[in-house]
């Protein structure tokens, strides 16, 4: 189970109880710089203005790819690790409104992680130091820490230990 934070509603379903949850302000403020930076050409202007801006902890190097969507409401609670790559048009969410509550949760994306195009990321998940998500992946549980993960729903490709065995071998295949 992801580790999200479950906050439930009466009356009408939750988005509806948007503005109670997230000041409208921020929202505003939040659409205006994820939408500059999602266009920003500027990796080290784009960390910046997530770093400054939207408060998030965002590593050196870190690389976000054209088109990368992230949670409007709460970019916060988004960490990305250094050296990370963040594919095109891939979509972090740190909320999920439901009919009958709304949930919160931590998105942590390790170091030198790999992320495909066009995944999707749930809130509550943490992804391992290393990983790999292969292009459209819906992440809707952690990732460990090497592995290569993929598919709608995400399955392991390889853990960590194949990987490295995988790697061995080419090496010496080649040498």
């Amino acid at each position: 189970m992801r580790k999200t934070d479950r906050h439930f509603v009466s009356g009408s379903n939750s988005l509806w109880h948007v503005y109670r949850t997230v000041p409208f302000l921020k929202v505003v403020k939040n659409f205006i710089v994820i939408q500059l930076a999602r266009y920003m050409p500027f990796l080290p202007v784009k960390n910046w203005l997530y770093r400054t801006f939207l408060r998030m902890e965002v590593g050196q190097q870190a690389a976000f790819a054209l088109m990368v969507m992230l949670d409007v409401m709460f970019p916060e609670k988004i960490s990305v690790g250094r050296n990370t790559v963040i594919g095109y048009n891939t979509t972090i969410l740190a909320h999920e409104y439901l009919i009958d509550e709304y949930r919160l949760g931590d998105v942590e994306i390790g170091a030198e992680v790999m992320i495909g195009a066009n995944t999707t990321i749930l809130p509550g998940v943490t992804i391992g130091d290393g990983a790999v998500v292969s292009a459209g992946t819906l992440v809707h549980k952690d990732v460990p820490a090497g592995s290569f993960v993929g598919g709608n729903p995400m399955q392991i490709i390889y853990t960590k230990e194949q990987r490295e065995k995988k790697e061995r071998e080419k090496e010496l295949g080649s040498s």
